[in-house]
């Protein structure tokens, strides 16, 4: 008997061909490693005392305490915000004047737009039917998206549509509510860590930003007795978004990235282009942790590491930016899930209209994972027990919790828990593998079931073998060139792990 040895190491890879990941894992959902081992992800439920918070598909999401230890959560939908405290009680704080926005991304260049023959943009230009129209990035309206934090304890949110910097001083019977004399038609805003609000694309310049005076949000006014200023980036693109990182803010372009320190007078803060060419791909697609900030771009990944802007090799850059949805990629958004040392981006396929999949990166032991799940917003945790994350319909679920996938709201299916490698040969490949057992390495025999895939070529044909129920040894009896190992959960509850399969193999003839 020769045992081969199934050592896949951890991680996705699905950049390239198929058998350019041999001996590693090409395809799951919903699973993840530790140690080299194969194991679930915890699972979610459905939010005990929140459930469903808002009507639409929420945007963005904050959770914060207040000054009496009140654990509170908002979130924001494309004509809604609402706010929450952990009791369940919730609060439909939207100003009655706020401007509607975009619940998907939308479009001027379709059917009806324009004259017939034109390009959508210049009438006296016509183009051969069937000839792509140019990329001028004209009449695209962007998804609406929320930026929410904190000032103190209240709390300070803009909707991307609306633009107004709105506060809302907690109180059921309240809503939020414009802050005075602070500046309009913004994209967003950040509370800095010397606690000054920077308004994003202020005034509707996508290039400037603009604070207000120190712990007061009300005086937006530049003089010489406080310490409120602005400035307009020199910069090609348009301001996205900021995030706080340890003693500065960034301040992420579509184009490149800008680092603001905090100085003091007379010029308050300063401003340094750290990054080009790296600009996010939408307002919601950065997070921060102790290593960095990290956040997904047009075509890659980048970290920031307090100096300088890298970008993250992928090796599932392929599967990701080759089947991503482009009218929709406003609104992909970064989850920090610090407990295992992941960041997730969510993101919408070319297969949906709304996020479907995830992406995600464990900077700890460098590995990418990939996956389904619909999730739309979300809050790390912290604040609250559990992660916070949110569904299209509007549903709060606590994640990282157990192992059952919670299907009772009304936009879940119970989702397959798997992982399936590349193609694996016998040296080269040249030979024919023909197997006859496997010896399964598992924390609790039966917890998974196993299959394999062969083949004889690349590019040919697969017979699938299985499933098999483990067990000392397994009989199993098939035969080819290069074969794909599949582990599959059985035991939905089960905290299942997997180690190094292997299987009884010899080689056989050249066929």
């Amino acid at each position: 008997m020769t045992l081969v040895p199934l050592k896949i190491p951890a991680g996705f890879y699905r950049t390239g061909t198929d058998l350019d990941g041999s001996g590693r894992w090409r395809d799951g959902s919903l699973v993840r490693w530790r140690e080299n081992s194969l194991r679930p992800i915890g699972g979610w439920r459905t939010h005990t005392t929140l459930g469903k918070v808002t009507t639409y598909a929420p945007r963005g999401a904050h959770v914060w305490k207040s000054n009496a230890g009140t654990r509170y959560m908002a979130v924001g939908s494309y004509s809604e915000l609402f706010a929450g405290i952990a009791s369940g009680s919730k609060f439909d704080i939207t100003p009655s004047d706020l401007v509607d926005g975009q619940e998907l991304a939308g479009s001027n260049l379709g059917y009806g737009f324009g004259f017939y023959g034109g390009d959508g943009i210049n009438i006296f230009t016509g183009h051969t039917y069937g000839t792509p129209r140019p990329d001028t990035g004209a009449n695209v309206i962007e998804a609406t998206t929320w930026s929410i934090d904190n000032f103190g304890e209240f709390l300070v949110a803009c909707s991307s549509a609306d633009g107004r910097l709105l506060e809302w001083q907690l109180g059921a019977s309240a809503d939020a509510a414009p802050i005075a004399n602070a500046p309009t038609n913004n994209a967003g805003l950040i509370v800095t860590e010397e606690r000054f609000i920077f308004a994003l694309g202020a005034g509707g310049n996508p290039r400037k930003v603009q604070w207000c005076d120190k712990e007061n949000n009300t005086q937006w006014t530049a003089l010489s007795t406080n310490e409120a200023g602005d400035i307009e980036l020199q910069t090609a693109g348009q301001i996205q978004t900021a995030i706080r990182t340890r003693g500065q803010t960034l301040i992420i372009t579509d184009v490149d990235v800008h680092a603001a320190r905090y100085i003091g007078s007379p010029y308050i803060y300063g401003f340094e282009r750290v990054g080009t060419s790296c600009g996010i791909i939408s307002r919601k697609a950065a997070a921060d942790v102790d290593s960095g900030v990290f956040w997904m771009g047009n075509g890659g990944f980048f970290r920031f590491d307090g100096n300088r802007v890298e970008e993250i090799p992928c090796a599932v850059h392929d599967h990701v930016f080759e089947n991503l949805n482009i009218d929709q990629k406003s609104l992909t958004w970064a989850h920090v899930n610090a407990e295992y040392g992941e960041i997730w981006w969510f993101y919408c396929s070319v297969d949906a209209t709304d996020i479907d999949k995830y992406v995600a990166f464990d900077y700890k032991e460098n590995y990418w994972m990939i996956g389904d799940m619909k999730r739309t917003t979300g809050a790390p945790r912290g604040v609250f027990a559990y992660p916070m994350l949110f569904d299209e319909d509007g549903y709060a679920y606590d994640h990282e919790i157990g192992l059952s996938y919670d299907t009772s709201a009304t936009n879940n299916t119970q989702q397959l828990v798997f992982a399936e490698s590349a193609p694996i040969s016998i040296g080269t490949g040249e030979n024919i593998m023909q197997v006859t057992n496997l010896i399964p390495d598992e924390k609790t025999q039966g917890d998974v079931n196993i299959s394999f895939k062969s083949r004889f070529y690349p590019n040919g044909a697969e017979s699938t073998h299985g499933n098999f129920t483990p067990a000392n040894p397994t009989p199993v009896r098939f035969s080819g060139r290069q074969i794909r190992l599949r582990v599959e959960g059985d035991t939905p509850y089960a905290a299942w792990k997997v180690g190094t399969m292997r299987i009884d193999a010899k080689t056989g003839g050249k066929r």
